[in-house]
C-alpha cells in the first residue's frame, strides 16, 4: 500500500528540507524548491486595467488570478487574488516590470513581499 501524507511548505527553506529529505540530487534542490512553494495572495488597490493585465500575465505562466466580475465596468480600484508557485510569482514580477509605471509599482511591491514572506531565511540576507 502506498503511504500518502500532506506536507506544508511555507518558504524556500522548508521546501529545500523536504526535497533534500527524500534524498534528491543536491544539484536539483534549488531548481525544484521554488516550484514547491504554492501561495495565494490578495492584492488590494489594483487599477481594473492592471488587474486584467496581471491575470493575463499569470495565466501565460500557468498560474491564476481571480478578478472581480465587473472589472471592465469599474471606475475604482479593486482587489484581486493571485495563485501560483513561488517560481511563477517570480516570473510574474519579471513580466510586470515590462509594463507601464503603475504596474511596475505593483511588481516592485510584490517582489519585496516575496523576498520577506516566502523566500526563507537564507535568501533574506
Amino acid at each position: 500500500m502506498v503511504g500518502i501524507k500532506r506536507v506544508e511548505i511555507k518558504d524556500l527553506d522548508s521546501a529545500r528540507k523536504e526535497i533534500e529529505g527524500i534524498g534528491c540530487d543536491p544539484k536539483s534542490v534549488d531548481i525544484m524548491a521554488p516550484k514547491a512553494v504554492f501561495m495565494t495572495l490578495i492584492l488590494d488597490d489594483i487599477h481594473p486595467i492592471d488587474a486584467v493585465i496581471v491575470k493575463q500575465d499569470m495565466l501565460s505562466i500557468g498560474g491564476e488570478v481571480a478578478i472581480p466580475r465587473d472589472v471592465f465596468d469599474r471606475k475604482s480600484n479593486c482587489t484581486i487574488l493571485v495563485m501560483g508557485t513561488l517560481k511563477q510569482l517570480r516570473e510574474l514580477v519579471e513580466k510586470l516590470y515590462r509594463h507601464h509605471h503603475r504596474i511596475r509599482v505593483v511588481a516592485k511591491e510584490l517582489e519585496r513581499f516575496l523576498e520577506v514572506e516566502y523566500e526563507g531565511s537564507e535568501d533574506r540576507k
